[in-house]
């Protein structure tokens, strides 16, 4: 195409793709298969070694998981892409990525509990800890770094207690130590948030979310901003040579590249959590839609927010996008176009009405997932962080009568009904 910059509509269906070239298809094709002939010796020893581009093996690389690649990247702003398994392979590699064994992170408390029990309790098998800090104040993470540490981790909207963090404030910290920012930008989508422009270096997406966004399918997602000098010396191993693979140094044979293409060579390669085509072909189906979905999505979250927000039944509402918010400054600053689209609320009565108001509910569906088109409910500390002890659960932001929404693209008059009815089952 020409050098036109392209809006965020035009390039979630065009980005990343020309029509097939040997059938002309306007849709991305799924390439099911395991395996590409290669053409002669040359090819193979080049694909093979990483010296040439090229497809040898799905488990690594394929036509239709690139298209995604390329899609996100560009929706994000970086330079490149890796599509994985799940948002917690994607979690864990680009962890994995830039850590060895001594070294440590340090990340937000107020995680996902899969993120959570992933540095709490099975990275530190591996030799990799991590000190999970206060994210209300950005300075809390300055005073967690040590020598040994290899990456600040926040998400855009925390999950469950829906916070946000000053990413700028956050940003300056992780380059004033030399280490790179990785935002889970799950909650906030390339089309509210956009971590590069405030200083991120890495973006993961569990793609099962928003990205996908009918339930259909697992997937996750790695963005290098190409932003990062891997070459300041803190990460050897972009600096010196790879033993698998020629010996190249990755900082200088892939430039602005080199944390993507390192986390495919070694990670994805190694530990396998590749992406199915046809679940790659279905998470293009729904980037297709991104923008129109979310738009919806965050206006409805936006009414019921204050809908529960003066509800006589409940006891406290967090949302951004609520005055009372004590993140509505920073979601105003950070996210002009609406702070994502779940909430969680707290009911009045303890668990027995959370169970009978979740129980009661006839839209919305019970089941651990969010970024759907259809409006979704959990109980976080049952599901999602059911893994977690009570002070582990706390603090992570999870409390007993917490009930977290995902608002969906359904009638706003029935997503209000479906909730008034359900109060009206739990009792007063």
């Amino acid at each position: 195409m020409s050098d036109r910059k392209f809006g965020f509509d035009t390039l979630q269906v065009h980005a990343g793709q020309k029509p097939d070239p040997t059938t002309g298809a306007r849709a991305v094709p799924i390439y099911q298969t395991t395996s590409f002939v290669f053409k002669d010796f040359a090819a193979a020893q080049g694909i093979s070694s990483g010296e040439m581009a090229g497809y040898d093996y799905t488990r690594i690389i394929n036509p239709t998981n690139e298209v995604l690649e390329n899609r996100i990247a560009a929706l994000e702003g970086g330079s490149g892409a890796l599509a994985v398994a799940s948002g917690s392979a994607a979690t864990a590699y680009s962890i994995l990525n830039i850590t060895h064994t001594g070294d440590n992170i340090v990340a937000a408390k107020t995680l996902y509990g899969g993120s959570f029990n992933l540095f709490v309790n099975t990275l530190p098998k591996h030799g990799v800890t991590t000190s999970l800090v206060d994210p209300r104040d950005a300075g809390n993470f300055e005073l967690a770094i040590d020598a040994r540490t290899k990456a600040i981790f926040v998400e855009t909207i925390g999950n469950p207690d829906i916070n946000i963090v000053d990413f700028d404030a956050v940003a300056a910290i992780a380059a004033k130590h030399r280490i790179p920012l990785i935002v889970d930008n799950t909650f906030g989508t390339p089309f509210l948030f956009k971590p590069f422009e405030h200083g991120a270096n890495v973006i993961v997406h569990s793609a099962t979310k928003f990205i996908g966004g009918h339930g259909t399918s697992i997937g996750g997602l790695i963005v290098d901003g190409g932003n990062f000098d891997w070459a300041s010396g803190k990460f050897p191993d972009f600096t010196t040579p790879d033993s698998a693979y020629s010996g190249f140094i990755h900082a200088q044979k892939w430039g602005n590249q080199g944390y993507i293409v390192k986390a495919r060579l070694h990670y994805l390669r190694d530990f396998g959590a590749c992406m199915s085509p046809f679940n790659a072909f279905l998470f293009l189906q729904g980037i297709e839609t991104l923008s129109f979905r979310v738009e919806r999505q965050v206006r409805n979250a936006q009414r019921v927010a204050e809908y529960l927000d003066g509800h006589p039944r409940v006891e406290w509402v967090n949302y951004p996008g609520l005055k009372s918010s004590p993140y509505y400054e920073l979601g105003k600053k950070y996210l002009p176009k609406g702070p994502g689209s779940i909430l969680t609320f707290g009911i009045k009565g303890g668990f027995e009405k959370v169970k009978r108001f979740i129980e009661g509910l006839e839209l919305f569906s019970f089941l651990p997932n969010v970024g759907d088109s259809k409006s979704l409910v959990v109980h976080p500390a049952t599901v999602t962080h059911g893994q977690l002890s009570e002070a582990e659960q706390r603090a992570a932001g999870v409390k007993p009568e917490q009930i977290r929404l995902s608002l969906g693209v359904e009638d706003i008059d029935d997503i209000l009904w479906d909730l008034g009815q359900a109060f009206d089952k739990a009792g007063s």
